[in-house]
């Protein structure tokens, strides 16, 4: 793990309470997909936030920030990166990362903006290993919530061993995906989860819901990634 200071290229909007920030790195780093930063508020005060990017991107940072307004944790970040333009940052961190020498399938799962955890996990496995099969479950409340769902749709047509599976509470007509919770529906379509890796991210309940109820399903709890489970 290294302390760095890095400068803020960038904060975009991905939703209304979703914000995609950039951070450039004053030297080439390691990290492995699914690893995670601390952005640190001070000595006492450090803030853990997944890292979107791809392994293979050594001299930036992609984060994925949820900041509502009922969110002071994530918000007070956003402002500070926003008056400062840098933060430092602890890098990497976690231990729910790709396992690439794997050779069973892998499924995806995330709520929200865990999104960021598995985003990280598939560009990494779609650059090495892109025959291996990978299904990536994502979870929101309304349509609108999964800001890379054309993305992420687009990315299944071009590859045949991926498979995408939006997964919403709020459905409208026409909409493309399961409705539900995201969790029901890997139940619902998987079969063997005990033949298959799983890595997911999001709200603590929703991981030990998942935890709970793959395990009763067969999936042996090393089968299973999120850096959530060290705390539940």
């Amino acid at each position: 793990m290294k302390q760095l200071h890095c400068q803020v290229s960038s904060i975009e909007s991905l939703t209304p309470a979703v914000f995609c920030v950039l951070l450039e790195l004053p030297e080439a780093i390691s990290f492995a997909g699914g690893q995670y930063l601390q952005v640190v508020m001070d000595e006492r005060d450090k803030r853990p936030f997944s890292i979107a990017s791809c392994p293979s991107k050594t001299d930036t940072l992609e984060l994925h920030i949820g900041a509502a307004d009922d969110n002071p944790y994530a918000l007070e970040v956003l402002q500070k990166m926003r008056e400062d333009k840098a933060v430092t940052i602890e890098v990497p961190l976690g231990d729910a990362w790709y396992r690439e020498d794997s050779e069973r399938p892998l499924i995806l799962i995330a709520g929200g903006t865990g999104f960021s955890y598995t985003w990280s996990i598939l560009q990494d496995h779609l650059r090495k290993d892109p025959k291996r099969p990978v299904t990536l479950y994502w979870g929101g409340r309304k349509a609108d919530d999964l800001y890379f769902d054309r993305k992420l749709l687009e990315l299944s047509e071009r590859n045949p061993a991926f498979s995408y599976r939006p997964v919403i509470e709020e459905a409208q007509a026409g909409w493309h995906g399961a409705v539900g919770l995201v969790h029901h529906a890997v139940l619902a379509e998987q079969g063997e989860l005990s033949d298959a890796d799983v890595y997911v991210a999001g709200r603590f309940e929703m991981v030990r819901r998942i935890r709970d109820d793959f395990q009763s399903r067969g999936l042996p709890l090393n089968q299973l990634y999120g850096d959530a489970l060290a705390f539940i």
